[in-house]
């Protein structure tokens, strides 16, 4: 669900890609921008005032790398998801501590960047979101730390609570374990593989959430990941 009036900047000197990631992102709801160069990028970021950008690091006459160090050298207040084909650990810590926010490799999943924008904005931009979140009849209280659904109390650990806040707020998305991995067990670099630890913890999850209940709300994506979503009627 798109952040109400985030405008993205998408720099890519892929014609096909550019069009494709602006009609995509436009129908989630965002306002976007693209431009084919570093310095047309460049100066779309001071005319347009985006609040996130996603960056492709291989472009003519100038990198995605040198664009990222000289935003992060001018103090522009910019979140920035490099999006490319350089996705080898080397370059996503390259990446990473150059400046970037976030960073996804191509081929990528669609609905998987779609979360992965709106997950940066509801981090970084003022929050206008209520505590309570509903699917269906499963309601989380944030602030409260508590679930619950048919109006009874679900007895969810601390880990348990954060999985499925996550997945609520991406409700009717996937998301895949690296996702999980990263910003739910904020293991960042994924040396160490977590997707046994994860596949358990969904499954705890969905024995309190689902399995009491005739609709079932937690989906397995096969291949992909996770969904929470009320099913199809």
């Amino acid at each position: 669900m798109a952040q109400s009036s985030s405008k993205i900047l998408i720099i890519e000197d892929d014609r096909k890609m550019s069009d494709a990631l602006v009609a995509g992102i436009q129908a989630d709801g965002y306002e976007v921008v693209a431009a084919g160069s570093a310095e047309e990028g460049f100066f779309l970021v001071h005319s347009e005032r985006p609040d996130l950008l996603l960056l492709d690091l291989t472009l003519p006459q100038r990198n995605g790398l040198d664009i990222l160090r000289q935003l992060r050298k001018d103090g522009t207040d910019l979140r920035v998801l490099i999006l490319t084909s350089h996705n080898t650990v080397e370059d996503r810590v390259a990446g990473l501590n150059t400046g970037a926010d976030d960073y996804l490799g191509k081929p990528f999943s669609f609905p998987e960047l779609l979360a992965r924008i709106d997950a940066l904005l509801r981090r970084f931009l003022p929050s206008k979101e209520t505590s309570t979140l509903s699917i269906g009849d499963l309601c989380l209280d944030r602030k409260a730390r508590t679930a619950s659904r048919g109006g009874d109390v679900l007895d969810l650990t601390a880990r348990e609570f954060d999985l499925l806040l996550y997945l609520a707020e991406n409700r009717g998305r996937t998301v895949s374990r690296e996702m999980l991995a990263r910003d739910v067990w904020r293991e960042m670099s994924r040396f160490t593989p977590i997707d046994n630890v994860i596949d358990v913890q969904i499954a705890r999850l969905r024995r309190k959430v689902d399995d009491p209940f005739s609709v079932k709300l937690l989906q397995t994506i096969r291949g992909l990941g996770f969904s929470l979503r009320e099913p199809l009627p």
